[in-house]
C-alpha cells in the first residue's frame, strides 16, 4: 500500500506488519491520498487477474448482516468464487488443442472455448464454443453452445450439444454432478473430436447416418463445412 504522508515523503507501508507505535502515530490526519497499483501489462492473461481478485476478497471476507444481500445473490458470489478456483486450475490443465478467452475477465461466467483438433475428421478446423455459468452452480451445469457451424453427430448445426456430463438429470450417473468442474467440460467438448464422438447415440441423426452410409463422403462434406465455417 502506498501513503503519501504530511512529511511529503511516499512510502510503500503494509499496515498490518507495522509496529505498534507506527500504527499509534499515524493517525487518519496523517495519511492524506492511498493509491492502490493495478496488475501491470495489458497483455496479462485473465485468469491471472481474476486469481489475484480472489485474494483480495478473502482478506475482506465478512458475514451478511440483517438487510443484507438476498440468497439469489449470495448465490452468484459462491459461483464466482468457485469460478476464480476453477479457471486457475483450467489454466493449469488446459489441452493444448484448446484456447479460453473471457470476453470481460471481471466475468468469468461467460467465456469462449477455441477447439483446433490435431487429429480425426476435425483435423486444421477450428471451432468456438460459448459457455455461461449459471447462478445456480455447481448444482447446475453451465450452457454451451457451438457457434461454429459443424457436421457432427453429437453437434447440431444450430448449435445444441450432446453431451453426457452437460446433462441436469442423468440415470445412468454420467450426467452433471457438482464435484466436476470447468477442466471437465472443456475436456469434455475437447474430446467430442476425438474419443467421445459417438455415432451411436446421435444428435445429429442426418449426420451419423451419412458416416455409416458413406465414410469417405462423410469425411469430404466435414471438410467442406471446415473450409467454409471453421477456419
Amino acid at each position: 500500500m502506498c501513503v503519501q504522508l504530511c512529511g511529503g515523503e511516499n512510502k510503500t507501508l503494509d499496515m498490518e506488519h507495522l509496529p505498534c507505535s507506527c500504527r499509534t502515530t499515524c493517525s487518519e490526519s496523517e495519511i492524506l491520498s492511498i493509491s492502490i497499483k493495478s496488475l501491470a501489462g495489458e497483455r496479462r492473461v485473465a485468469m491471472l487477474t481474476l486469481a489475484s481478485k480472489l485474494k483480495r476478497d478473502e482478506g475482506v471476507k465478512t458475514g451478511r448482516a440483517p438487510g443484507g444481500p438476498s440468497d439469489s445473490s449470495h448465490r452468484v458470489s459462491i459461483r464466482d468464487r468457485l469460478l476464480i478456483k476453477e479457471v486457475a486450475e483450467l489454466e493449469a490443465n488446459l489441452p493444448s488443442t484448446c484456447k479460453a478467452s473471457f470476453p470481460d475477465e471481471n466475468k468469468l461466467h461467460h467465456f469462449q472455448l477455441a477447439v483446433s483438433p490435431d487429429e480425426g475428421y476435425y483435423q486444421s478446423g477450428k471451432f468456438q464454443f460459448e459457455i455461461n455459468v449459471p447462478e445456480a452452480y455447481n448444482m447446475v451445469p453451465p450452457k454451451v453452445k457451438c457457434q461454429t457451424r459443424i457436421w457432427h453427430p453429437n453437434i447440431a448445426e444450430t448449435g445444441e450439444i450432446c453431451l453426457s456430463l452437460l446433462r441436469e438429470h442423468s440415470i445412468d450417473g454420467t450426467g452433471w454432478a457438482p464435484t466436476r468442474t470447468l477442466k471437465d467440460v472443456v475436456w469434455g467438448l475437447n474430446s467430442l473430436f476425438t474419443d467421445l464422438l459417438n455415432f451411436d447415440d446421435p444428435l445429429n441423426i442426418d449426420a451419423a447416418e451419412h458416416h455409416l452410409r458413406d465414410k469417405e463422403d462423410f469425411r469430404n462434406k466435414v471438410q467442406d463445412y471446415i473450409k467454409h465455417y471453421a477456419r
